[in-house]
């Protein structure tokens, strides 16, 4: 159903005449599904068979990378074509085992070799294969494997193979000829051997990108592989940077672009070649994507543009959202159907559909276009870049007169926010006070089970309290409420931003210097150490046990804190707490951002307004859930409090009074009319009238 919905999308009726590619077609399903629409067109518009099967041969194309699914499509393909095989004399199928990516990059839009003169080269189990570039620039190549298998196979000899390829594609220099006479050569020497036969044809396949796309696409369609950056291999990455580059999908450069690169996903760098090299102008492309390619930061900016490097504008026609619920089974992915027309700039908003399931109802992939849509509800919504005057921000998405209401909350901040406490090894500086001693000490455990590094011993020791500070994880806060559930080990010094001096460290807290001594290989391992606090030769300039993400600032007595990773975006302030009976701010941890604040009231006021619905539909409409960093201080306009403020006083006591509720006592109604007059408040500060705060209302309950 998810492949029929995108045919239909894209507006493929079956018209024999038009030409369609799935360049990662898989088992052959979009192609399967292709046939069967040119099928029922050739019934209404009584296209003899004869004629629809030379067409569907010639226009039906698939590609992939994967042999299996290669061999899979094509025997998809001819089971869909049925008994109309009987009226094609000799059949083809137009299924090639090649690179959609690769293959095209080495040549311009006029066939002519990117790469200068050299020889293209194939790379195979067997060695390599070169062959000429002439014979790629004059598009012979398919003529020229398809010689070289029949020679194999009527068993011709060297010199009866060169009169045949001159006859077949004009006079060649001496060093072609040479190039495509050992090409023969070794296939026969192959297949003699028993090698199986299939060797021309292995060939010829890898240039099917070349020959096969010289005559453009109406309608390029699939399901492109999304892969993230770092799963990709060395070697591919290597291949593939310059055109990351060209089409300008790194909005970062050099060091900083490689380094970001984690989170692209290949499906970007598919899209982009598939709109570069396939499609017609005018023509469209539509592919079932990932929905974060039009949400995140950073990652997606340079897939934004929505223009080829410095040449062809492409124009977004229309999304759906499936990102409430997973069309796939076993995975975990958010999900988007998009179409795209080529030649023309994307004008917004853009047409932005947002899929729901009914109440009680499951969706199956076996299941059929039209019973998908009983079982769903689309909200018809409107797409836009977050800031209008940054065309490759992330989109905001929305009812259509939410999105015009909500832009008066959007713009920069007042306020900074930064993410919390790094530690790398949160199993030895997240620990648990069990006791003290008589020295004045405390005695803790470390909480050896915690974070991604294995291995750690858990220790019990006595340490010096000093060091020891209240640590809030992202479970521990919620809407209104946190509390801290451990404790940090902060030996960084937060004006130099590294550990305390190793001298002073062993001088005044000698029983804090020996715990991480007993952790010193370990913690000179860490991934971040040997990245921010070692020079290129890989020599530490900052002692062993430095930490990350900790400054004057996460030292400030109020904080109002948000959880990276959360369905929907929640604040709550934190203040001070106690390690063994002293009071001590609390530091977050780096699952939590944070505003850091020096008043009350000021941190009141502002988890007030960011948790108004008004900001919470802003942060929902353009995030990711998963990425709910500082960003969002950069989009979300949170102006500075005035103390003077009515208005801003009143938030400041209403965020105040819903923190003060106990957890065990929350009356729903209650903290209902709370959140109620935030809602009002905040709509008032960002001059929103009661009519537009109720479309943003109505919004966010299409999310919920």
């Amino acid at each position: 159903w998810l492949a029929e919905r995108l045919i239909r999308q894209i507006g493929y009726d079956g018209n024999p005449d038009k030409r369609v590619l799935d360049p990662s077609c898989g088992s052959g399903t979009f192609l399967s599904l292709c046939i069967r629409k040119a099928f029922d067109y050739a019934d209404r518009h009584l296209v003899r068979p004869e004629e629809l099967v030379k067409k569907l041969l010639a226009n039906i194309v698939g590609f992939d990378l994967n042999p299996l699914a290669v061999i899979a499509a094509r025997t998809n393909f001819l089971l869909s074509l049925g008994t109309l095989i009987k009226k094609a004399p000799c059949i083809e199928i137009p299924v090639y085992f090649c690179d959609s990516i690769l293959t095209p990059a080495e040549y311009t839009q006029e066939g002519e070799l990117k790469i200068g003169g050299r020889d293209r080269h194939v790379d195979t189990s067997e060695g390599r294969f070169s062959f000429p570039s002439v014979i790629i620039e004059k598009n012979t190549i398919e003529v020229v494997c398809a010689l070289i298998e029949e020679s194999v196979q009527v068993g011709r000899t060297k010199a009866q193979f060169l009169d045949k390829l001159r006859a077949a594609v004009g006079p060649l220099d001496p060093d072609a000829e040479k190039l495509l006479t050992e090409v023969f050569v070794r296939i026969v020497k192959l297949n003699a051997d028993g090698r199986n036969g299939i060797w021309a044809r292995f060939l010829k396949n890898q240039f099917a990108p070349i020959f096969v796309g010289k005559h453009r696409f109406d309608f390029v369609i699939g399901n492109p592989p999304w892969v993230n950056w770092q799963s990709l291999s060395d070697s591919y990455r290597a291949k593939t940077w310059k055109l990351w580059e060209n089409y300008g999908l790194f909005s970062l450069s050099g060091q900083a672009a490689r380094l970001g690169g984690g989170k692209k996903d290949l499906a970007m760098l598919f899209t982009y070649a598939c709109l570069d090299n396939y499609v017609k102008d005018n023509g469209r492309l539509g592919f079932i994507i990932t929905q974060t390619l039009f949400k995140t930061k950073g990652a997606g900016d340079g897939f934004r543009r929505f223009q080829l490097g410095h040449g062809a504008h492409f124009q977004v026609r229309q999304v759906d959202d499936l990102s409430d619920f997973q069309p796939f089974e076993g995975a975990t992915n958010r999900t988007a159907i998009v179409t795209f027309q080529k030649g023309r700039p994307t004008k917004y908003p853009v047409e932005y559909d947002y899929w729901r399931k009914k109440a009680n109802q499951s969706v199956s992939l076996d299941d059929s276009l039209d019973e998908v849509l009983e079982k769903i509800k689309t909200k018809r919504w409107s797409a836009q870049p977050i800031n209008p005057a940054e065309p490759q921000s992330p989109w905001i998405t929305a009812r259509s007169k939410a999105l015009t209401a909500i832009h008066k909350a959007i713009g920069a901040s007042a306020y900074r926010a930064y993410a919390g406490s790094c530690t790398w090894a949160n199993g030895v500086y997240w620990m648990e006070v069990t006791g003290k001693n008589t020295a004045g000490q405390v005695v803790a455990r470390n909480l050896s089970d915690v974070g991604k590094l294995e291995g750690i011993e858990q220790v019990e020791v006595a340490l010096e309290p000093d060091l020891l500070y209240p640590l809030v994880r992202g479970r521990d806060v919620q809407r209104w409420r946190s509390q801290s559930s451990a404790c940090l080990l902060n030996v960084q010094d937060p004006k130099k931003r590294q550990g305390y001096d190793e001298q002073w460290l062993k001088t005044k807290y000698a029983e804090t210097y020996k715990y991480l001594l007993k952790f010193e290989k370990l913690l000179r391992q860490r991934s971040g150490f040997r990245k921010y606090f070692c020079d290129e030769r890989g020599k530490p300039f900052a002692p062993f046990y430095s930490l990350y993400n900790i400054g004057d600032y996460t030292l400030a007595p109020y904080k109002v804190c948000w959880r990276e990773q959360a369905e929907f975006f929640t604040c709550a302030v934190i203040t001070n707490d106690k390690v063994a009976g002293k009071g001590k701010v609390v530091i977050p941890d780096h699952k939590l951002m944070f505003v850091p604040l020096h008043d009350k009231d000021e941190a009141h006021y502002a988890c007030a307004m960011l948790n108004s619905c008004i900001s919470v539909l802003v942060v929902k409409s353009y995030g990711v859930e998963t990425q709910t960093s500082t960003h969002v201080l950069k989009y979300l306009r949170l102006p500075k409090y005035d103390a003077q403020d009515k208005r801003h006083q009143r938030l400041a006591v209403l965020s105040a009074t819903a923190h003060q509720i106990p957890a065990a006592e929350i009356d729903p109604k209650r903290l209902a009319m709370i959140e109620t007059e935030i809602d009002e408040t905040a709509a008032a500060v960002w001059d929103i009238s009661n009519t537009e705060l109720r479309d943003i209302q109505s919004s966010l309950a299409d999310l919920r």
